[in-house]
């Protein structure tokens, strides 16, 4: 004759002995693993957000040098008006209107441009080049330099 097993589950209200010990076996790990995992993204995070700055910075100075160009090869030696007879840009004059372009600088650094004439002046057909140079701070700890110095220069030709 075959009897019939018949195992008991634990009701909800009566506590799994075996559960009780695995709970308390791991208490603290979930602590551990946060107190590891946490500082590493956060460190990764920065560093993404520092990158990304860098590369807007780099953009923001790219920009403002295609722009002082610009600006100087339509005021040249030969753009007189009626209402100005005289409105050729120096080089002074196209320093300021870089600086003066109000791109928000977010990652805070110095700016500085310097406007030359390569061919010695501001005729039709001469070049004009205008360089950017940028002081990027770096706000990251264990980084052995506290800044990065970023250039770009746009050349073109006057073109009235």
């Amino acid at each position: 004759m075959t009897t019939i097993h018949t195992f008991r589950s634990h009701p909800a209200h009566e506590p799994n002995p075996h559960a009780a010990h695995t709970a308390r076996s791991e208490d603290g790990g979930s602590l551990i693993e946060m107190a590891v995992t946490l500082p590493l993204l956060f460190t990764l995070l920065f560093c993404f957000m520092e990158l990304c700055l860098a590369f807007y910075s780099h953009d923001m100075i790219s920009e403002a040098a295609r722009e002082g160009s610009r600006y100087a090869i339509y005021h040249g030696a030969t753009c007189p008006t009626s209402a100005s007879p005289t409105c050729e840009a120096t080089a002074t004059q196209v320093n300021s209107y870089v600086t003066g372009l109000g791109w928000p600088n977010l990652a805070g650094g110095t700016m500085t441009v310097a406007t030359t004439y390569p061919n010695g002046n501001e005729n039709v057909g001469s070049l004009v080049q205008v360089k950017i140079t940028y002081v990027f701070a770096i706000h990251m700890v264990f980084v052995p330099t506290n800044s990065l110095t970023m250039t770009s220069t746009s050349k073109a030709y006057i073109i009235q």
